[in-house]
């Protein structure tokens, strides 16, 4: 998209905050911190990490107009040191994130910042609001899609979702997610997506009658006809009147790939009813699309029931990712730096899932070999190295005494360096890229944690060290 400065995108407290260390002179400390989520949407097995494209072209752009800095001086709480201070303000820090696509797992960190403490605090918000709404569609987008069982599937969302950035990078996330289109056009001018659509019900309402309007729109789009059946009855007109037309008006032109589609009633009957018509009148060929207030639950159930679909066209479900709509990711200190050493720092929590996992940080996928398949994710220390050539020993983090040993094995890094010392060296690859890589990514997970219902639980562990850090924080916290 074009640049969009979006610095006061930011909640409040993170200025109040950064003015508050800037007069304690805390403002050039360097902290750490880690983003993070807690609970994979639909009670599904695994996440999908998206949005980084647009944190990446945030911190770009990170700065301070005149007019901001006017704003902030009325507010009557900043400090002119502070004030100008920001207004020569750039990110100087680094960045580490798993590049986009990539299935994610609670607890673990998908962005790292290390930045002076005014510059890590400040980009919260905005980080968050990226990751967090993207991987939340392409997540909901990837169980549409798998639920569909290798039928296409349309975004088609844009004027239910949540304003105009929603829509957008919502059919930006769902086609990373799989989708493999969508109804928004500028998303199509702006990321490649493809645009597909053919007719509103509107359409056939302008004519004199339901055979009129198709006539027309086949002689105008003889290459892309499908026709809208459902205006007023799909098998006593609407189906019968687009076979006439497709005769009429394809047929003379040697074309016989066509389609219809059902956007009401019940999809899995009429379905099966239009595709005995279609083909008894010659039509192998033209294809079923469906849509109407879809998600994954009704697509397997219809294709249980043998509905007779191509593809579908699901929107408002999709875009808002209405079943489950907050992602939950967090951004939380998990270290700081004394004299060039880092120190890891801990949130303590009577509830024991929002206890972090503390320091500076870096994230193994484990694949056995043999099979290729992801078997855990290892939480390291960010000096430790994992060897592979030697035996290397899991451990549920919580009930320790579970354990296997890995010993023909390859160990990724997940975290990949984006920005450093406030300069990007990451480049970003297109969008056909990231959705290739999200379906690879996807293949290497075993069937039972893509399962809907009840996921086989991805284990994210601990390394001894990174373990022994953790109890020990949690041990002389607990004294004070």
């Amino acid at each position: 998209m074009n640049e969009r400065n979006y610095t006061l995108l930011c909640d409040y407290y993170e200025l109040t905050m950064g003015n508050g260390y800037f007069e304690l002179g805390k403002g050039d400390e360097i902290a750490y911190f880690d983003v993070f989520f807690r609970k994979i949407p639909d009670g599904g097995g695994f996440a999908i990490a998206a949005g980084l494209e647009q944190v990446i072209d945030y911190i770009k752009n990170l700065h301070f107009t005149p007019s901001d800095i006017d704003f902030l001086r009325g507010k009557g709480i900043f400090s002119e040191g502070f004030l100008s201070y920001l207004a020569n303000f750039r990110f100087t820090g680094d960045i580490y994130a798993v590049p986009e696509g990539t299935p994610i797992f609670p607890g673990e960190p998908i962005l790292t910042v290390r930045a002076p403490s005014i510059e890590a605090q400040f980009v919260e918000t905005y980080i968050l609001l990226a990751l967090n709404h993207q991987s939340l569609i392409a997540t909901k987008a990837n169980r549409v899609v798998r639920a569909a069982a290798g039928r296409a599937v349309a975004e088609f969302g844009s004027r239910r979702a949540q304003g105009g950035d929603g829509a957008i990078l919502g059919a930006r996330a769902a086609y990373i997610g799989g989708c493999a289109a969508t109804a928004c056009t500028v998303s199509d001018k702006e990321y490649g997506i493809p645009a597909t659509g053919t007719m509103a019900h509107s359409w056939v309402q302008m004519f004199d009658s339901e055979y009129e309007a198709f006539v027309a729109y086949c002689r105008i789009y003889p290459q892309n006809a499908t026709l809208l059946v459902d205006t007023y009855d799909v098998l006593r007109s609407g189906v019968p009147n687009a076979i006439r037309a497709f005769r009429e008006v394809l047929v003379p032109m040697g074309i016989t790939h066509c389609g219809i589609r059902l956007d009401s009633g019940d999809i899995a009957y009429l379905t099966k009813k239009a595709r005995k018509m279609l083909d008894e009148a010659g039509f192998t060929d033209c294809k079923i699309v469906v849509s109407n207030s879809l998600d994954e639950n009704i697509i397997r159930d219809i294709i249980q029931q043998g509905a007779k679909i191509d593809s579908f066209g699901v929107g408002e479900r999709l875009i808002t990712a209405k079943s489950d709509p907050v992602f939950g990711g967090v951004y939380k200190l998990v270290a700081k730096e004394e004299d060039g050493i880092v120190v890891p720092k801990i949130k303590i929590s009577e509830n024991p899932e929002k206890i972090t996992n503390p320091h500076f940080k870096k994230v193994y996928r484990i694949y056995d070999k043999a099979t290729g398949t992801a078997t855990a994710d290892l939480m390291c220390v960010y000096d430790e190295v994992i060897d592979e050539t030697k035996p290397l020993e899991l451990f549920d983090p919580s009930e320790t005494w579970k354990r296997k040993v890995c010993t023909d094995y390859t160990a990724k890094e997940l975290l990949v360096p984006i920005f450093k010392n406030g300069e990007c060296v990451y480049e970003t690859p297109d969008i056909d890229e990231i959705r290739s890589y999200c379906k690879a990514q996807i293949m290497t997970l075993w069937d039972e944690v893509k399962r809907f219902e009840n996921p086989h639980r991805y284990y994210v562990d601990l390394s001894q060290k990174l373990w022994d850090i953790k109890h020990k924080l949690l041990s002389e916290n607990s004294k004070k």
